[in-house]
């Protein structure tokens, strides 16, 4: 009913910026407003951890505070896309980058989202 693709990784400088894009497809009785949008990551060695969510729609949003002031969360409604702009890029940052969904916005903060993309790969070099 739903597919997500992620795109926009790549290796970047530390202190870049880089712009993450999540492609949502959805079932035409679905309605995109209604859905939760999260992103997540997972470097190698850790568990995933949650790095921003808000509803597709417009409205809530939410950050883990590793990311607070340097990461913004946006969708494009008209283009059924969710970005993640991550600005200021550490180290620390780098791991696989993941967009998740689901009609239940507590579903997708608890990492519990219904559906998952596929992951890019962010790189930040020292």
């Amino acid at each position: 009913q739903v597919q997500l693709v992620e795109s926009g990784g790549g290796l970047v400088q530390d202190g870049g910026s880089l712009r993450l894009s999540c492609a949502v497809s959805i079932a035409s009785g679905l309605t995109f407003s209604d859905y939760g949008v999260a992103w997540y990551r997972q470097a190698p060695g850790k568990e995933r951890e949650f790095v921003a969510a808000s509803r597709f729609g417009g409205g809530y949003v939410n950050y883990g505070n590793s990311v607070k002031g340097r990461f913004i969360i946006s969708s494009d409604n008209a283009r059924n896309t969710v970005f993640l702009q991550m600005n200021n890029l550490k180290f620390e940052d780098t791991a696989v980058y993941y967009c998740s969904a689901d009609e239940n916005f507590s579903s997708v903060i608890r990492e519990r989202g219904a559906y998952w993309g596929q992951g890019t790969q962010v790189t930040v070099s020292l």
